[in-house]
Parts: C-alpha cells; structure tokens; sequence
C-alpha cells in the first residue's frame, strides 16, 4: 500500500512539473498580431455564409418536421435514438457557440497547445499563420458536417439516417485538412 502511495505522489510530482514546463513554454512564446490574408478572409466569409445558412434552413423547415425526428446515429449512419423536433436547434446553438468561439482563439494562436515544434521569434509568424489556416478550415469542416447531419435529419422524414458514407467522410473531412497543416508545419522547420 505504501508503495502505491509513492506511486501516485510520484506521478503527481511528474504531471505538476510537465504542466509548469508547458506553461512556461505558452509563456515565452512570442505575441504576434496576425493580419489576415485574402485566404483568411474568404474562408471566414464562408464559414459566416455556411453559420447563417444551417440558421436559415433550419427555421425555414421547422414548421414542417414531425413531432418526432431522429436525435442520434449509430457508426453507420443509422438512426437510434429520437427526439422532439425542437432538439434540431441544438446543432446550430452548438455550431455557433463553436464558431464564435474558434474565432476567439484564432486571435491567440500563442496559446495553442498542438505545435509540432518548438515556437520561436523566428517562425512563429509561419506557425500561428499555418495553424490558424488550420482553425479556419477546420470550422468550416465542422459546419459542413453538421450542416449534413440537419439536412438529413430534416430530409428524411422516414427517420432512415444518414448513410453508410458519412463516418468516412466526417474523418476525411477532419483529418485530412490536420495531416496536411501538420506536415505543412514541419516542412517549413526542415527548409
């Protein structure tokens, strides 16, 4: 019994001393305002245009959904589990709380945890500009994805789901855009 309590204080000392090193690090990374590009801003004009979109089919369609509709689907895409038809709001309320708030953040790519290399005055502008892309076109994933999951919801009146397709294209959609931001980063490092 002892020796699990050693243990586990030992463990705890190791995460405490891993968290302040992370910390330290976030805080000698350099502040940079970033300006945005055309890139950046057509893909913020996109993801407002996809936001307003889902808001806009969503209330257009409400008054003609069952009282019953389908709130959850399975690996394959099926349906199984459903719902008042007032729960097709919780995608879009999700959908903007993480738009909004992905777009905060994007103001402080210093804070950003996932950098595959050390930040430093001499390639941060790349790496917060790089990681930022990232965000945006990750948003818009996000979005697209559930911008599908309410117009099958809503198109499938017979509660049939959305298909055997959706879970592979959910991983393309998200993995793809990471594995090439992230490749994307280490290439600049090894120029």
């Amino acid at each position: 019994m002892k020796h699990a309590t050693n243990h586990i204080q030992q463990r705890s000392s190791q995460c405490e001393s891993n968290i302040l090193k992370k910390q330290k690090s976030l805080n000698k990374r350099p502040k940079i305002k970033l300006k945005l590009t055309r890139t950046d801003k057509v893909l913020e004009i996109i993801g407002w245009i996809i936001l307003f979109g889902m808001w806009i089919f969503t209330l257009t369609n409400y008054s003609e959904l069952p009282e019953k509709i389908a709130t959850h689907y399975n690996i394959l895409g099926e349906a199984d589990s459903y719902g008042k038809k007032g729960t097709i709001f919780f995608l879009p309320i999700i959908s903007t709380i993480m738009f909004v708030g992905l777009t905060i953040l994007t103001k402080y790519p210093h804070v950003y945890n996932n950098y595959p290399i050390e930040i430093t005055t001499e390639n941060a502008e790349f790496q917060y500009e790089n990681a930022n892309r990232m965000m945006r076109i990750l948003k818009i994933s996000v979005l697209i994805i559930f911008l599908i999951i309410i117009y099958q919801t809503i198109k499938n009146e017979n509660l049939s789901g959305l298909g055997f397709w959706f879970l592979p294209f959910v991983l393309s959609i998200i993995f793809i855009p990471i594995i090439f931001f992230y490749k994307n980063a280490n290439k600049k490092t090894n120029e």
